[in-house]
């Protein structure tokens, strides 16, 4: 390479969802896409069992409920490359999607290797210098230049967008580098932790339940004996523990140690206790089993919960004595489960935790501390629910740093 060949516009670090959209985007300025792995997207390729849900039906105003406590970060870019701009990108790309029964949004052809070609086809008719296995050791700013060093050479650009994603699933090259670049160049970084990950349970004694899946369960977190949160969601019985979307998007705020408490009830232990006494009081003769039939809890599970609460379920009600009732209305309204562990950075599917967001711009994804850097994707310090929410937000989060960084080479 000439020394003119080591200089660009723009460099894009990351070759992921956001870089490949962020390279495309800049415009006809000269860019440089550096990835480390020897191909790119290869965590895209993998997204949603190897289909690609990229998005998620639905408005801007409720895509910010996904998002947990950083989401009006995310407003502006949402609003401004909504999921409706994003299907109709591929659309005119030649690729059309599929919603599922659950929302998502699927590339027809449920291959995700369409969706990466496509990317990489807009890199190329863009002349985005594509640059493979080239892992970054470091970057530097000088006198208004980004200098990005690798192995074989330095490179310098204007503007410098770091997408390097976060720390899960570490072999498709996600393991923290962009927070190491963040903070050669004076960012501070939010702890990263695993995030859209099941949670395995101390003294879990529900192994031979695994597979057994309740819908639409209420949960309630409680951290140091405080309640702290509380949720909504399908969840799953697994060989160690408790997972499904209700407890993987949960937890973001779930903790070692940490007590979940499960309502399979769907009513409050108040109202469930009141209405065991004045059914008891008016038919005595009827079965717990029967009683709680109802509330379609699969048969083994309510076994389960019965035979923990030490109540067999052919019991009449009357029968059920004050101490009884009393654990009966805890294993229905508020089971406790312990927190043994989350699952690593190589079973989850986000990472939360990154960029501090305070030192980035919303409007245009540049950082407040250096001009002409930006940021794009998961290395910033948000994470959204399962169901397409973090790929788009890795597209608006690049398409706002491709526009800002368009713009300001378009003014004189």
């Amino acid at each position: 390479m000439t020394a003119s060949d080591k200089t660009y516009q723009t460099i894009v670090i990351g070759g992921g969802p956001a870089g490949l959209f962020a390279a495309a985007m800049t415009g006809s300025a000269p860019t440089l896409l550096i990835e480390k792995k020897e191909r790119f997207g290869l965590k895209l390729l993998i997204s949603g069992s190897g289909q690609c849900n990229f998005t998620h039906r639905g408005q801007p105003a409720d895509f910010l409920k996904h998002y947990g406590n950083n989401h009006r970060f995310l407003k502006k870019a949402l609003y401004e490359f909504s999921n409706n701009d994003l299907i109709r990108f591929f659309e005119k790309e030649g690729l059309t999607s599929v919603e599922d029964k659950n929302g998502k949004i699927f590339p027809s052809s449920l291959k995700s290797s369409d969706v990466l070609n496509i990317l990489l086809r807009k890199c190329r008719e863009k002349e985005v210098k594509l640059l493979s296995g080239s892992p970054v050791a470091r970057v530097e700013h000088r006198e208004g230049w980004f200098l990005v060093i690798t192995d074989a050479a330095v490179f310098r650009s204007r503007n410098l967008v770091i997408a390097t994603g976060g720390l899960s699933y570490p072999s498709t090259g996600s393991s923290g580098d962009g927070y190491r670049f963040a903070e050669m160049l004076g960012h501070c970084i939010v702890k990263p932790k695993p995030a859209l990950t099941p949670v395995s349970v101390k003294n879990y004694n529900m192994a031979d339940l695994s597979g057994i899946s309740l819908s639409d369960t209420e949960i309630h977190l409680y951290h140091k004996g405080k309640k702290t949160a509380t949720h909504r969601g399908d969840i799953v019985f697994t060989l160690t523990g408790l997972s499904g979307p209700g407890i993987i998007d949960f937890s973001r705020y779930i903790e070692p140690g940490d007590l979940l408490k499960l309502n399979f009830a769907n009513e409050n232990s108040f109202s469930f206790n009141d209405r065991f006494i004045e059914d008891a009081a008016s038919s005595g003769k009827t079965t717990l089993q029967t009683w709680l039939r109802p509330l379609s809890i699969p048969r083994n599970l309510l076994r389960r919960l019965l035979q923990k609460a030490g109540i067999e379920p052919d019991m009449p009600m009357a029968a059920v004595n004050k101490q009884s009732r009393i654990a009966l209305v805890e294993c229905m309204c508020e089971c406790p489960f312990e927190v043994e562990k989350t699952g690593g950075f190589k079973t989850a599917m986000a990472t939360a935790g990154g960029v501090d967001l305070g030192e980035v711009s919303p409007q245009t994804m540049e950082s407040k501390l250096v001009p002409g850097l930006y940021f794009a994707g998961e290395v910033l310090d948000i994470d959204g629910d399962t169901g397409g929410y973090n790929i788009q937000a890795a597209f608006s989060t690049a398409y706002m740093a491709a526009r800002s960084i368009s713009q300001k080479a378009a003014d004189p």
